[in-house]
């Protein structure tokens, strides 16, 4: 528009248009209202008649007289040009005042640190168990016997009729063991992809998204009718469970007490242990009292209310995110990726802006947006992988679950083989559960009583995890069974002391706007690299040697190296970045592109 330019400015939730030539609007604080005071008014304008100016001149001034006609001419040229300056500035403000005032969303506007009415802490953290500990009912659910049942046998003639969905489906125990580990795909394909679309929609409602996914799929599970059919369906079980496992306990840690935070964090991943335990228990009733797909049709409509609040109630901001300006129809003035095309447009002239912002609905446009997407994420998983204290966390932890996924699964079969107990699942179940709701608990409140540092997590992590591979080796030396279940029960207590202080480290030791991306990463690392092949690697183990107590002793061994590398943390040079400012977190053309996930009013904000 005649030579100026246009260049966004975010602050927060604020939009400011600068013209350059023209005094540039002073910007409120955050805590200032929307419409702060107006521009003043203008100089009053010189005469514009410069006769009248001529006869103002006293008598004897008469020579100068030419002199102020050419200085009256140049002041009405000046006042023009200023009046039109002044009308382009007042277009700009307006434009981003509508876009303040106009492109909010109802349900995300005001301050980030307004709290809607609903909110209290305590009743997110109830309501976050809830639905973790739904995903783990799930989980024991297709485990246990009533759901997951046998196939059908036959020996000497006589057949046995198979039972729930390895019956029902004709599975083999390959086919069976698929369906235990299916929705491992999906939660490995999808959770760094919720997690970078926290930069992009309001966290809180991708929760609600994913939980619906989460809903449709478990019910698909109960109307599957082969293996491909619920194969797929417990793919997308996983799938909507990313994002929940990724930007749960980021809204955990924003709103717990200062003092309470880790402790808080192990009531959360306490609901782990209790959820696979329900789940046996759940699905082992359901499924023979009535159907297995009773089972999961159950799970469905339990998940069903967390959905509809998930889309229903006002969300929670996430600190180090601002979700609140809406700016696809405002074309390149506030797009990141045509920022460019915009100064070249303005510059050439008045219909250069008009010009470009079409621009913004090309159907390259979306392309665009993909790769621009594309490169955040390469942003950020760089700037992730350079952190070294989050490494050698995960490095620790991946080594842990290693162990940890492998007695999961063939500890009952270990012990049976080497003590001979007669209810191995029921002995190693009933530790597992008892050991993790009071591990993982003690584990959080210990480290908030000795102060929650970065450094005093560490000292957690490596000395409990240290001492825990120390009676749990000690146990499978044991001859006795009643040797083996005190050390045992002691090492598993001390093993799941872990669980909240190594998460907490992965919210703590990164920028919040990368935390949702450091839970997601964790999570696929220490499933990738960690229990998903420490199960098939302990067979093969077991193959070799044929001697169940090596083995454990071997496995168990494991857990020494992920309290080396927990150790080794202590020493590192760590910074808590929680309560590092959210601008540095993302960038202000990203933070202006913010928006609200499926918003009712989009159309009609739009127009």
């Amino acid at each position: 528009m005649g030579g100026s330019e246009v260049t966004p400015e975010s602050d927060g939730a604020r939009v400011a248009v600068v013209v350059v030539g023209a005094p540039a609007p002073a910007l409120a604080d955050d805590d200032d209202s929307a419409s702060g005071p107006p521009p003043p008014p203008p100089p009053p304008p010189a005469p514009r008649d410069a006769a009248a100016a001529a006869t103002a001149v006293t008598p004897g001034e008469e020579v100068k007289g030419e002199s102020l006609l050419a200085a009256a001419a140049a002041a009405e040229c000046k006042q023009e040009e200023a009046a039109a300056t002044t009308g382009l500035q007042a277009m700009a403000v307006t434009v981003a005042r509508d876009v303040e005032t106009g492109g909010l969303d109802a349900s995300t506007s005001g301050a980030a640190d307004e709290k809607p009415s609903w909110f209290t802490p305590k009743r997110l953290l109830v309501m976050f168990c809830i639905i973790n500990m739904l995903n783990y009912v799930d989980r024991g659910a297709i485990a246990s016997n009533g759901v997951n049942g046998s196939r059908k046998s036959c020996t000497g003639g006589a057949c046995t009729p198979g039972s729930g969905i390895q019956g029902d489906f004709n599975l083999n125990n390959f086919e069976d063991g698929v369906l235990s580990s299916a929705f491992m795909v999906g939660l490995l394909i999808a959770s760094p992809i919720f997690a970078s679309l926290a930069k992009i929609h309001n966290p809180f409602r991708l929760i609600g998204v994913g939980l619906l996914v989460w809903t449709i799929a478990t019910a698909g599970c109960g109307c599957s009718f082969d293996f491909w059919s619920i194969t797929i369906c417990r793919m997308l079980v996983g799938v909507g469970e990313a994002s929940f496992i990724s930007l749960a306990a980021p809204f955990i840690d924003d709103n717990a007490p200062a003092a309470q935070k880790t402790a808080w964090l192990a009531m959360f991943y306490m609901c782990i242990p209790t959820g696979i335990a329900l789940g046996y228990v759940y699905g082992g009733l359901v499924g023979n009292s009535l159907h297995w797909r009773a089972a999961f049709w159950g799970e469905s409509i339990l998940m069903l209310p967390f959905v509809i609040l998930g889309f229903v109630i006002k969300p929670l901001q996430l600190k180090g995110f601002t979700h609140s300006v809406k700016t696809k129809d405002y074309g390149v003035m506030f797009n990141p990726e045509l920022q460019d095309e915009a100064k070249q447009g303005v510059s050439a002239g008045d219909d250069g802006l008009a010009e470009t912002l079409p621009r913004r609905f090309s159907f390259s446009s979306f392309g665009k947006k993909v790769l621009t997407e594309i490169r955040y994420f390469g942003k950020d998983m760089k700037e992730l992988l350079q952190e070294k204290v989050y490494v050698i966390n995960v490095l620790g932890y991946i080594s842990y679950n290693f162990v940890i996924g492998a007695y999961s699964y063939w500890g009952p079969k270990a012990g049976q083989d080497i003590y001979n107990m007669a209810n191995a699942d029921i002995m190693f179940g009933g530790i597992t559960i008892v050991c993790g709701i009071f591990g993982t608990l003690s584990g959080g409140f210990i480290l908030d009583k000795i102060d929650s540092t970065i450094s005093n997590a560490f000292k957690l992590l490596s000395g409990a995890t240290f001492l825990g591979a120390i009676f749990c080796f000690g146990a499978f030396c044991f001859k006795s069974l009643y040797g083996f279940i005190p050390f045992f029960s002691v090492g598993e207590l001390l093993v799941f002391a872990t669980q909240a202080p190594v998460n907490y480290v992965c919210l703590h030791c990164v920028k919040p706007s990368l935390r949702p991306l450091s839970m997601a990463m964790s999570t696929v690392s220490i499933h990738i690299f960690g229990d998903v092949p420490s199960s098939p690697l302990v067979g093969l183990l077991q193959d070799k040697i044929n001697n169940w107590r090596s083995t454990a002793l071997a496995l168990t061994s494991i857990l020494f190296i992920a309290a080396i590398f927990w150790f080794i943390g202590i020493f590192v040079r760590s910074v808590d970045r929680f309560n590092e400012e959210s601008e540095h977190g993302v960038p202000a053309v990203e933070r202006s592109n913010l928006r609200p996930l499926l918003d009712e009013n989009e159309e009609a904000q739009a127009s």
